[in-house]
């Protein structure tokens, strides 16, 4: 049985046509952030299945899973919060976001909530420097100039 739905080959499909006939392995990103929406983490089943897919190694699916932190290779919370305390959002506040968000949620960097709600990552640069404290939100939603209020907004927000 296949992990990938009909409708997650046929966004992989899609990414394919990008590139080069003999060269599937440019959609390897594309093909796992896919495969994550779908399942919310990627199991190394399910890794497997894309490295076929796209006729890969599996390894060489694993490195590039392994070597980003947009992939989740174990499951999160259904709201993945990744703050930036690379050095410049460091300066302009992103620990402070960090440290407030760890005591609000009750969790540490790589922890969930009790209730699933909450993941709490650590992030690398994000490219938004000027807009520190800075976070990504499951991957796809970046906010910028993170006060304690407006930490607590998302967080009410994410809740409903």
């Amino acid at each position: 049985m296949s992990l990938l739905s009909a409708l997650a080959k046929q966004k992989i499909d899609r990414e394919l046509t990008k590139y080069p006939a003999d060269q599937k392995q440019s959609a390897c990103m594309s093909a796992l952030a896919i495969a994550q929406d779908e399942h919310g983490w990627l199991s190394n089943e399910l890794m497997d299945e894309v490295a076929q897919y796209l006729g890969m190694a599996p390894v060489a699916v694993y490195e590039v899973a392994t070597f980003y932190n947009m992939y989740n290779l174990k499951p999160t919370g259904k709201h993945k919060v990744t703050v930036c305390t690379n050095l410049p959002c460091a300066l302009s506040g992103g620990v402070d976001a960090a440290e407030y968000l760890k005591h609000k949620l009750g969790i540490d960097f790589r922890e969930t909530t009790a209730d699933g709600q909450f993941t709490l990552m650590e992030g690398e640069c994000m490219g938004a420097c000027g807009d520190a404290p800075v976070l990504l939100v499951n991957n796809k939603r970046m906010c910028s100039f993170m006060s304690k209020e407006k930490l607590d907004q998302l967080v009410e927000e994410l809740k409903k």
